[in-house]
């Protein structure tokens, strides 16, 4: 065993030739290693063992040159990956926010995708049968309603409830500079937001299913076997680009630091930018007074009905903002105040998204940004200790 596991880590280190390079060419990029490139870390983990990988088109290891996916690695290297669990947007990434995503067969491998999305959110004992260990390797963007944290959640919830180990592979996260915004309050928990946490908390993946575990958050208290894979020269305060887009609506750096402010949009009728090349770096809508600037939400790959299809929308670019350290809270009153219809400004999910009531109530009562944001300290004061016991990076 030991023999064959040094000759593995070999061919595989031969094989992809693991530096830092085209794959990953922003300068604050280059010294991060993520937890996927620490192959001699997890390869002795799966030898010999039938795997089941949560994945989606940003699980991939960097090569000199470009990177692979981390699904075709393994095969290359004789790991018995069995199925694939995809989330929100399906294993390539390619559907809408909140599209029903079937089960199907990766035309490439073969291998059965699992959909995790839709009425089937929770891996099922005949969806686990068989398998020893889960590898998770999904890049997240480190906002509350991203729905990738309610994913694992639940596989790590399955995994416990089958005695089944978890190996996450850690990635950095866009966010990870700042802790802001709304506290979820529990009885709103859903799948846009599980847990007590604010909006943005500044924690890589890893350290948020630490957490998940030490705060007991699954369901009946049960704790996952769970093994991180941890990032080499990653600080939360080191700002990192994502060589690949998380998801169909965040194509590049500006969205993503934009997202935590402009995803409030998704509980409204505002429209966030989808349906344009802009997406999460502008809104308006065809019922706000006329502006100078306006754009039109058009049926795109990633959002097939935007709201306000084929209409002029009057609005606000933002897609020269500064990288924000926070929450900017003026938006959502500026989009309130000019839509005229206040009745139905508060769409189904907006509770869902906020995590709690209190923000409806303080639009509707014209509480001004820094009361909106003071109302947030008493409980981002009790999370971050909360987060300190369970932070891999300083």
């Amino acid at each position: 065993m030991v023999l064959k596991n040094t000759f593995l880590i070999l061919l595989f280190s031969s094989f992809l030739s693991i530096t830092s390079g085209k794959a990953q060419n922003k300068s604050t990029n280059r010294d991060i290693i993520v937890g996927a490139q620490k192959i001699e870390t997890y390869l002795p983990m799966l030898i010999d063992k039938k795997v089941g990988v949560v994945a989606n088109q940003t699980s991939v290891i960097f090569k000199k040159e470009a990177h692979t996916h981390l699904i075709d690695s393994l095969i290359q290297l004789k790991i018995n990956i069995i199925k694939v669990f995809s989330p929100e947007h399906g294993f390539r990434g390619t559907y809408d926010a909140a599209e029903h995503v079937s089960n199907s067969t990766d035309p490439k491998t073969g291998l059965p995708i699992i959909s995790l999305h839709g009425k089937h959110k929770k891996p099922t004992i005949p969806d686990l049968k068989n398998l020893d260990v889960i590898l998770f390797d999904i890049q997240d963007v480190g906002v509350r309603f991203y729905t990738f944290l309610s994913t694992l959640h639940l596989v790590m919830e399955a995994c416990s409830e089958n005695n089944i180990p978890v190996i996450l592979l850690d990635r950095p996260n866009p966010n990870g500079h700042y802790i802001d915004g709304p506290t979820l309050k529990t009885k709103y928990s859903s799948f846009v937001g599980k847990h007590p946490v604010p909006l943005v908390y500044g924690m890589t993946i890893g350290e948020y299913a630490d957490m998940i575990n030490g705060e007991k958050w699954l369901k009946n208290e049960t704790v996952c076997d769970l093994t991180i894979v941890p990032l080499t020269n990653y600080t939360h305060q080191k700002e990192y680009h994502l060589p690949i887009k998380p998801s169909p609506n965040l194509p590049n750096a500006v969205a993503i630091n934009l997202y935590p402010s402009l995803g409030f949009f998704e509980g409204t009728p505002i429209n966030a930018g989808r349906g344009t090349n802009h997406q999460f770096q502008q809104y308006g809508s065809a019922k706000f007074p006329n502006s100078s600037f306006g754009y039109t939400p058009q049926s795109n790959k990633g959002s097939k009905n935007p709201k306000d299809k084929n209409k002029l929308c009057h609005g606000i670019t933002l897609k020269n903002t500064p990288r924000l350290n926070k929450i900017n809270i003026k938006w959502l009153i500026d989009a309130y105040e000019k839509y005229p219809v206040k009745e139905k400004f508060f769409g189904a999910t907006f509770t869902s998204h906020v995590g709690d009531t209190l923000l409806r109530h303080q639009l509707k009562e014209k509480y001004t940004a820094k009361q909106i944001e003071e109302s947030w300290n008493k409980d981002l004061d009790k999370f971050k200790r909360i987060r300190a016991k369970y932070l891999l990076y300083p």
